[in-house]
């Protein structure tokens, strides 16, 4: 049995012509997936023999709200999604004056193992499928009941440690018969498998890459991220200049600033090295609370010193605004199943 939304519209087409039916009912059985039903019944104007026809290969289940947290601080949400087998991510909506905003995940845990951050304590369970990951943004609208205009691919898993999904998956959102959120309202953060942002840059999507760097220097990323063991801070930045290559898109940098780990001058320093002549954003995000880990933040002062050093350097660094820290949805605090 396949997810009814994992597949693209040409597909669903083509299944609805391969039972016999009118291609019109492809864009209503379509229509009615974008809109968030849970069972086939729902599909109004459908008939019952092709609905029939449908249930034998395909399933449409949606995504179950296990529970839902609101900030009292921002009005940000978060939600812990049941999946049809039982499994659990968490999204979470913001709020922008640009528009509204879902964080996404693309996998059940993760197995990056980033020390900073909840989502991979426990390890990888499963890739999401492409339907899985463009459930969690219809639901989140459905239950809002406002228009989403910006995803940002930070939620919980590696994206493109699940490629082939997560492509699919931006395709189909970016369709103008479904969603139809541009390429250019989303972002996709990685932790530098390079030889999967080499593939990202020939689809030349129209998305904004982000880069989770952390630290300018080898031996501290590789204590924070063990993926730059294998994928090294040059391997990346060199992966970064072709992708910049062939996309001409900036990139942007998450740089999680951590007391006493990579705040100090000279860090910023090396930092700006590293980055010249990349056209690029520096998202510098104080490290958020995980029970697992002492991490702190530096003081506002050593981070505004650090953002400043930066920017005298001639390189554009902005500190992440923190949304629902009271409902633990900050970065680095999304889990696969707790709340």
């Amino acid at each position: 049995m396949i997810n009814l939304r994992d597949l693209t519209y040409e597909e669903l087409e083509g299944v609805i012509l391969g039972l016999g039916e009118k291609k019109f009912r492809a864009k209503q059985v379509y229509e009615w997936l974008m809109k968030g039903v849970n069972s086939y019944d729902e599909m109004l104007n459908v008939p019952s023999l092709l609905k029939s026809k449908l249930s034998e290969n395909y399933f449409i289940h949606g995504l179950e709200i296990a529970k839902k947290l609101v900030s009292a601080i921002d009005n940000t949400k978060k939600y812990l999604f049941k999946l049809h087998d039982g499994n659990m991510v968490e999204s979470v909506v913001m709020y922008y004056k640009h528009g509204i905003t879902v964080c996404i995940s693309s996998q059940v845990g993760c197995a990056m193992g980033c020390k900073f951050c909840a989502s991979t304590i426990g390890g990888l369970v499963r890739s999401l499928t492409s339907g899985e990951i463009l459930e969690q943004v219809i639901y989140a609208q459905k239950d809002i009941g406002e228009r989403i205009s910006n995803i940002v691919m930070m939620g919980i898993g590696e994206p493109l440690a699940n490629y082939h999904n997560v492509i699919k998956f931006l395709k189909n959102v970016n369709d103008e018969r479904g969603l139809n959120i541009g390429y250019r309202h989303i972002s996709l953060s990685t932790c530098g498998i390079v030889p999967n942002i080499l593939e990202l840059a020939k689809e030349k999507l129209p998305i904004t890459l982000s880069i989770s760097l952390h630290s300018p220097v080898d031996s501290a990323r590789s204590s924070i991220m063990p993926i730059n063991e294998k994928y090294n801070i040059s391997e990346l930045i060199d992966a970064c200049k072709r992708y910049q290559q062939q996309c001409g898109r900036r990139i942007s940098f998450e740089y999680a600033i951590i007391k006493d780990v990579n705040d100090s001058t000279e860090d910023a320093k090396k930092l700006a090295a590293l980055l010249r002549g990349i056209m690029c954003h520096v998202n510098i995000i104080p490290v958020n609370n995980v029970e697992e880990n002492s991490y702190q933040k530096p003081d506002t002062a050593k981070i505004k010193s650090f953002c400043d050093y930066l920017e005298s350097k001639g390189i554009t660094a902005t500190v992440r605004r923190e949304l629902g820290s009271d409902i633990n949805a900050s970065c680095g605090q999304l889990r696969k199943n707790n709340m």
